[in-house]
């Protein structure tokens, strides 16, 4: 086939590499602009321009594709039979999904119609969700609305984070679309519509929601702190200073009498914290221009108080 991918993170990178394994044709891949990263600024490129540098594939990088001629002429002249979108950051306009003759797909990574938005994986995980996976869907003009084609389900681990599902369900995706191009060649008959009562919004994630409140339950607290590693991470405030948590877990409750915050015991094993439903035992953190830790390794040099109210 013919095909114009889209994409830009990590996540959208071994989608990509099976297109070309598998002998199609990318005629052209679009990907978001270079930006200036890290303290000194130096543009970099995305992992999905990176690797279709490797390859020797044109690539177009515009900074909107609504109301862009350039890119709509761009791909009139180019007629793919497909377009394949991962992780782009832009919504397609309707005179784009009009072009090719097989449709414009997805890989979206929740099990539609459950997680629409920008930050599914990380939202799976804060809702306490043990199972999610990928899902090929055809696309509409809404967000993450369109048919249904393909869907592959994954386990979610305990001690799994949104770092960890990204690896997994990357490479699912592209084992998902893989399977499912034979299916988008035959015309995609096995589409079907989402189901709207059973949707569920997954919007981006603000760095303010990684502040911990102990107000909530131990389990509550644990599955976001899993949701937002390791960016942008979850956080406390101790002493006027922000502390990002990255790993956390409740432990086995007894009688605490203190107020929800409250740090019970600090030793090799983590901060000890009350929370409105259980205990909560923070194992590494991240102080500010230091790297992550272990609590453990935190306390050989510094304290922590006990009895301060987080």
């Amino acid at each position: 086939m013919k095909i114009v991918f889209m994409g830009t993170p990590d996540f959208a990178v071994p989608a990509l590499e099976m297109l070309i394994e598998q002998g199609h044709q990318i005629s052209l891949v679009i990907t978001q602009p270079d930006k200036p990263r890290g303290r000194g600024k130096k543009e970099s490129v995305s992992p999905v321009k990176a690797a279709a540098q490797m390859h020797h594939l044109a690539i177009a990088q515009p900074e909107r594709l609504r109301k862009n001629k350039e890119i709509l002429e761009l791909l009139k002249d180019i007629a793919p039979d497909l377009i394949v979108v991962v992780a782009f950051g832009q919504i397609l306009p309707a005179t784009i999904l009009k072009i090719p003759t097989l449709g414009c797909v997805n890989i979206h990574g929740s099990l539609l119609p459950k997680y629409r938005g920008a930050a599914p994986i990380q939202w799976a995980l804060i809702n306490g969700e043990t199972t999610t996976g990928v899902t090929i869907m055809y696309m509409d003009k809404g967000l993450d609305t369109g048919d249904m084609l393909y869907k592959k389900e994954i386990s979610i681990t305990p001690d799994d984070t949104a770092g960890t599902m990204f690896d997994k369900l990357k490479n699912l995706g592209a084992l998902a679309l893989k399977e499912a191009l034979p299916l988008i060649e035959n015309g995609g008959a096995q589409r079907e519509k989402q189901n709207n009562s059973f949707s569920s919004s997954a919007p981006k994630i603000e760095k303010e929601m990684g502040k911990l409140n102990f107000n909530m339950s131990a389990t509550e607290i644990e599955n976001l702190i899993r949701g937002m590693s390791p960016s942008p991470s979850a956080y406390i405030e101790y002493k006027g200073e922000k502390i990002k948590v990255h790993a956390a877990k409740e432990a086995p409750e007894f009688a605490a009498t203190e107020d929800a915050g409250t740090i019970l015991n600090v030793d090799k094993q983590g901060i000890l914290v009350k929370t409105a439903k259980g205990l909560l035992l923070i194992t590494e953190i991240q102080v500010p221009n230091k790297k992550r830790m272990l609590v453990s390794e935190y306390i050989k040099g510094n304290q922590i108080e006990l009895g301060y109210k987080l």
